[in-house]
């Protein structure tokens, strides 16, 4: 079994341009990125219990170190402009549940295996990727890449270099957009949390 649906990550690979690696040294991109895989270790200690008590346990380290509202804005697209204020933040608060969700459950794969962040990011445009490795407790691996804002926080995952979590979402979020707008999004989102928290563990 593969350890990453952890992370199905990062924008269109024309987007990026070649950039010149920071010192390990002050490099704070690395820094968001360890801080998160030091969260999900410690929430995997003593094996991978349930989705809700791994959500528990890195949900506010996610909400330190990724760019929720950056990150649904764009997941929406052009439709994010035509909602309210009260909308826009109701759907951020709704996206944050859900991401923490998602990647309390896809850890549970990930219990047993380990993370390697590389020590150096590189330049893409005003923003730095990372390039980490994370493997499973049979060994598997996959290639784990961040997107890090001048914030120093997560704005894209890529997997295996060409494969955005942004774009995946964007793609889940195309029909409840499509049929009720913002309360069908709004729906979808809370209703997915509900379901993925309440998953008992496996056997």
């Amino acid at each position: 079994m593969r350890l990453i649906p952890i992370l199905r990550a990062g924008l269109v690979a024309g987007l990026l341009a070649a950039g010149c690696p920071a010192r390990a040294a002050d490099d704070p991109a690395v820094g968001t990125v360890r801080t998160l895989y030091t969260s999900f270790e410690a929430a995997l200690k003593g094996g991978p219990g349930d989705a809700r008590t791994r959500a528990a346990a890195i949900g506010p380290t996610l909400k330190e170190t990724i760019d929720f509202p950056a990150m649904v804005r764009v997941a929406v697209g052009p439709k994010w402009k035509g909602f309210t204020p009260e909308q826009q933040g109701a759907l951020t608060e709704a996206f944050g549940q859900y991401f923490i969700a998602t990647y309390a459950t896809r850890l549970a794969q990930a219990a047993g295996g380990k993370f390697d962040v590389k020590p150096r990011s590189e330049a893409r445009g005003a923003n730095r990727l990372v390039q980490s490795g994370a493997a499973n407790a049979d060994g598997e691996s996959s290639q784990v890449d961040y997107l890090v804002g001048p914030g120093n926080r997560i704005q894209d995952v890529y997997l295996n270099g060409n494969v955005s979590e942004v774009a995946a979402l964007r793609g889940s979020f195309a029909d409840p957009l499509k049929a009720a707008g913002a309360d069908g999004l709004l729906k979808f989102l809370r209703e997915r949390t509900t379901g993925m928290l309440a998953a008992k563990p496996a056997p």
